[in-house]
């Protein structure tokens, strides 16, 4: 009969072989070796009577089976964690902490904060998802997004972490071919660069005379990435309306400048979300407290990274 303990090391072995992608990777972290995590994979395959996990030379994937059990037992994995980090009380928080965040935002800012953070926590893995969609948390064992605007009604708790400003800009020798914008009506003779969001263009939001106002514009270059958005600014492309995150080290070395500064832009505001109102992990409510000390207002944005 399989005891408690063997139950435990499978699960244990068989998440951790998922989460970090291989069993070698998992026996770094469990503190063992790859054959040992192996054969407590294969203990449970066998218990459960299905493959869990597709193996190859390079890479482990889950299986159809193993995807809907892993849904279910990563987070009773989590909470084990959880619970030993409330025992633990004021000692450092320890464990994996899963983190969901925008690409660009993530690149450009979150993840240059990461080493500060790990200094900070030694005792926590911290693992960088970046995806400019919303993962589901509970499904994908994330324990935190960082999101950008208005929040659809949800369970999720959130906390604001600040606001992102906008910026139009263009590069230099696209402004010496074509001209400088004075005015939002001038933007309809220019060609902008459009971000897509869902498959369709955004706006550009401004202040005119303190009225909020959306200006819908055409060019000739439309993309769902906002680093492909800043490559084709910098090379001259057209005018691009963008974060100001985004644009900020390309206006340090002269390769775009802000235009239309007169009309000032709006800010979307960031949120840290999780799942659980009640009994937040330690490491959860570290990361977020990180980023509400680090990412505080519209200024420091604006100068990161």
């Amino acid at each position: 009969m399989t005891t408690l303990i063997e139950k435990t090391a499978g699960l244990l072995a068989f998440v951790r072989s998922v989460e970090a992608g291989s069993f070698s990777s998992a026996a770094r972290l469990l503190g063992t070796t790859p054959s040992a995590v192996s054969k407590s994979v294969a203990k449970l395959e066998a218990r459960l009577g299905a493959r869990l996990l597709q193996r190859s030379t390079r890479s482990l994937s889950l299986t159809e089976e193993g995807a809907a059990y892993y849904e279910r037992v990563s987070r009773l994995v989590r909470e084990l964690e959880e619970a030993d980090d409330s025992i633990q009380g004021s000692s450092l928080p320890r464990g994996s902490l899963r983190v969901s965040a925008p690409n660009d935002l993530g690149r450009l800012v979150i993840a240059r904060l990461a080493g500060r953070f790990i200094d900070r926590f030694p005792g926590i893995r911290l693992e960088l998802l970046l995806t400019d969609r919303n993962v589901d948390l509970v499904r994908e064992g994330v324990d935190v997004a960082v999101r950008v605007g208005p929040l659809a009604d949800s369970a999720l708790m959130a906390r604001s972490l600040g606001s992102l400003p906008f910026v139009a800009c263009a590069a230099p020798g696209y402004l010496e071919a074509h001209g400088t914008p004075a005015t939002l009506d001038d933007l309809g003779r220019h060609n902008c660069l459009r971000y897509l969001s869902s498959g369709r263009p955004v706006d550009w939001r401004f202040l005119d005379g303190g009225i909020a106002k959306a200006v819908s514009v055409t060019g000739s270059f439309d993309t769902d990435d906002g680093g492909a958005l800043v490559a084709a600014a910098c090379t001259g492309a057209g005018i691009a309306y963008m974060f100001r995150f985004q644009a900020q080290p390309h206006f340090s070395t002269g390769e775009l400048e802000p235009v239309l500064e007169r009309y000032p832009t709006p800010s979307l505001e960031v949120f840290a979300v999780h799942a659980y109102s009640r009994h937040v992990s330690p490491r959860v409510r570290a990361w977020i407290d990180f980023l509400r000390e680090n990412l505080p207002d519209n200024d420091r944005f604006q100068r990161l990274p």
